[in-house]
């Protein structure tokens, strides 16, 4: 205001001093008033790109302020303080004595034009310093609002290029509004994707489906691992070979995906897997097997409490039959087995025990009977997770000849091998 004050008070006074008298025409004091005007707008900009700027730089290197930082690293000062040098053009102008009238408004809706991407630039860093500072709360990740500040700044752009085309066609907004069923299928057809990601986006959020941070897994685009951002239009899944997989926000209102959160928040990670036994080596138990199986502190109690279950059904059952096994009971080896794994699995130090543990046999096929494994983790962490799966597994697969059983496995050329020798011999 006081640049514009001053050129008021002074503008004419300058230029008679400064144009000689031949020169000192009507046009020639307007071209040069506007040659002035456009001068102190170049050297308030200059001014401010140099100075204010660095001082506004300086003052946030010596403050501690969150808030001030951000609005710097989102440069809404920088975009405000350029509205300065089109405030000195638009005002200026008036000032400029006789000029051509066409023209001074042609300059005028330019400047107008510029005020609004300005002023529309400055609102997007505001909207951008809003989502900087709700991203510092603690609980942002909960509720991502990144898709409606989004939202925000198509409305803001939209309505600025809908008053620069009102500002250089120098017509008056409700003008535009006589062909705004043409205009709202042309915003149809050209955001319909956007439309789409909308309701998609406050679907997701507001049925809390998805956060940022959540493991998904989506087949349908090859996506399995970390969401790492919730955008308008888009959300970024970066997969756990570290590619980043970019899904639109809308399909995950058409195509199923599964979210691992509810089992990252139980504290558990499930363990399923199947041990396959060849079924030719599935038996009864010796005695002496049973004696030995009687020392291992994991199934002598379990051992003691059967073999006392079946000798007083025997005795009550058998009536003289004892040299016929399916008159009587009597221990299996994967039975036996079975039981062990339960009672590892109950003293193992990394297994979950108020979570679900099963060890149950599935229907035998004909790569042998699968005898699975089912209980959760105490560790969601996948490396974690991993050794503790593979330990078990290792065990299990070195315990089980104890019991008198075969892992299943499909002949190889060494099997043949051996067996070819076998028939030499």
């Amino acid at each position: 205001m006081l640049v514009t004050t001053f050129l008021q008070s002074n503008l004419i006074e300058i230029l008679s001093k400064i144009l000689p008298e031949n020169m000192r025409s009507e046009s020639s004091e307007a071209a040069i008033g506007l040659a002035l005007i456009f001068l102190i707008s170049a050297i308030v900009h200059i001014f401010i790109r140099v100075w204010i700027i660095r001082l506004l730089t300086k003052f946030d290197e010596k403050t501690e302020s969150d808030w001030y930082a951000i609005l710097l690293r989102q440069q809404l000062p920088q975009r405000a303080l350029f509205m300065i040098p089109l405030l000195i053009i638009y005002n200026g102008l008036e000032l400029v004595p006789e000029f051509h009238e066409d023209l001074t408004s042609f300059i005028l809706r330019i400047t107008a034009a510029m005020m609004i991407l300005v002023g529309a630039r400055v609102f997007d860093a505001f909207l951008s310093s809003i989502h900087s500072l709700y991203q510092k709360r603690p609980d942002a990740h909960l509720t991502p609002i990144k898709s409606y500040i989004q939202l925000g700044k198509v409305l803001v752009y939209v309505l600025a290029g809908f008053f620069i085309i009102s500002s250089l066609a120098d017509k008056s907004p409700w003008y535009f509004l006589s062909g705004i069923g043409a205009i709202m299928a042309i915003i149809l057809l050209l955001f319909r994707d956007t439309l789409l990601s909308l309701v998609a986006s406050v679907q997701l959020t507001s049925n809390d489906l998805i956060r940022v941070g959540d493991w998904i897994d989506m087949p349908q685009f090859d996506a399995n691992g970390d969401v790492i951002d919730i955008a308008l239009n888009t959300v970024r899944v970066q997969n756990w070979d570290k590619t980043i997989s970019v899904i639109p926000t809308h399909k995950f209102l058409e195509h199923s995906f599964r979210n691992w959160r509810g089992m990252q928040e139980s504290g558990g990670r499930r363990v399923m897997r199947s041990i396959k036994i060849d079924i030719s080596t599935v038996r009864f138990l010796t005695f002496n097997e049973i004696q030995k199986l009687k020392k291992s502190h994991l199934l002598s109690k379990y051992m003691e409490e059967k073999m006392m279950e079946i000798g007083e059904y025997n005795e009550k059952h058998l009536k003289g039959y004892t040299s016929t096994l399916t008159n009587g009971r009597w221990l299996t080896n994967i039975g036996t087995f079975r039981r062990y794994v339960i009672e590892y699995l109950k003293n193992h130090p990394n297994a979950r025990q108020d979570m679900t543990m099963i060890v149950r046999q599935l229907e035998a096929t004909e790569t042998g009977l699968p005898l699975q494994i089912y209980f959760f983790t105490n560790t969601t962490a996948w490396v974690e997770y991993e050794g503790i799966q593979s330990d078990v597994f290792d065990h299990l697969l070195a315990i089980a000849p104890e019991f008198g059983l075969k892992i299943y496995q499909q002949p190889t050329g060494y099997d043949l091998r051996e067996l070819k020798v076998k028939e030499e011999l």
